[in-house]
C-alpha cells in the first residue's frame, strides 16, 4: 500500500512538500554542528597541519558523488524492470545534484593535493575515474534535455546510467588496484578506521547533514521535475483540443 501510495506523483509530491522542510533543518543544523567542530574543535593534523580540514569538505562529497550515482542505478533499474513512474523523475533530479558534488569533490581534491603531493591534477586511477564520473553526470543531463519525449529519454538514460555504474567499483578499489597518490580507504575498512577520533567524528556529523542536505535537494528537484511534466502534458493537451 504504501509503495503504491509513493508511485502516485501527485501524492509524493504531497509527502515530500510536508517532509522538506524538517528534513532541510536536520540537514542545516547537521552542517552548522559539523563546521563547528571541524573549523574550531578538530586539532590539526602532525603532517598536514591546517590543510587537513579540507577533508571534511572534500570526503562527503566524495562519498556523494557515488551514493547519487548508485541512487540513479536503481533507479535505472526501476525504470527498465519495474516500470515505477517516479523512477525517471528521481534519476533526473539526481544527475545535477551529484555533479555538483563530484566538482566539490575533484576541486577541494586538487586544493589538498597541490600542499600533500606538489601538484595540482595527477592522472592515476582514483582522479581520473572520478572525473569519469564527473562527465558521466553531464553526459547523462545532455541526454535529457536532447531528448524531448520523456518516455524515450528514460530509456535511453536508464540504459546508460546502468553501463556507467560499472565505474563506481572502479573508483571504489582504485587505490588497492593500482599504484596511485591518493590514499586507501581509512574509514570504511575491514580493520577498522584509521583516522584519530577528534578528526573521525567530525567528519561522519558533516557526512550526515550533507547526506541529509543531498536528499532535500533530490526531493526539490523531484517536486520540480514532477511539476514540468505535468505543465508539458497540459500543454500536449491543450494543443491536441485545438
Amino acid at each position: 500500500m504504501a509503495v503504491a501510495t509513493l508511485a502516485n506523483p501527485t501524492r509524493f509530491s504531497a509527502l515530500a512538500g510536508r517532509l522538506l522542510p524538517f528534513v532541510l533543518a536536520a540537514a542545516l543544523i547537521t552542517l552548522a554542528v559539523g563546521l563547528y567542530l571541524s573549523l574550531f574543535v578538530a586539532p590539526a593534523d602532525y603532517q598536514q597541519g591546517e590543510t587537513v580540514r579540507i577533508m571534511f569538505i572534500h570526503v562527503p562529497a566524495a562519498w556523494l558523488s557515488m551514493f547519487g550515482y548508485g541512487l540513479m542505478a536503481v533507479a535505472a533499474l526501476g525504470t527498465l524492470v519495474w516500470r515505477h513512474p517516479l523512477a525517471d523523475v528521481a534519476a533526473k533530479a539526481t544527475a545535477p545534484i551529484g555533479a555538483a558534488f563530484t566538482f566539490i569533490a575533484l576541486a577541494t581534491g586538487s586544493l589538498w593535493g597541490k600542499p600533500m603531493w606538489g601538484t595540482w591534477w595527477q592522472w592515476d586511477a582514483r582522479l581520473t575515474s572520478v572525473l569519469v564520473l564527473f562527465l558521466m553526470y553531464l553526459g547523462l543531463i545532455a541526454l535529457w534535455r536532447a531528448v524531448e519525449d520523456p518516455a524515450r529519454a528514460a530509456r535511453a538514460a536508464a540504459v546508460l546510467i546502468l553501463v556507467g555504474s560499472v565505474n563506481l567499483p572502479i573508483i571504489k578499489f582504485s587505490v588497492d588496484w593500482w599504484w596511485t597518490l591518493h590514499q586507501p580507504a581509512s574509514v570504511f575498512r575491514m580493520g577498522g578506521p584509521t583516522i584519530h577520533p577528534s578528526l573521525l567524528v567530525p567528519l561522519l556529523v558533516m557526512a550526515g547533514g550533507a547526506t541529509l542536505l543531498f536528499l532535500a535537494l533530490v526531493l526539490i528537484g523531484m517536486r520540480n521535475e514532477l511539476m514540468r511534466r505535468r505543465i508539458r502534458a497540459l500543454g500536449l493537451r491543450a494543443a491536441a483540443a485545438r
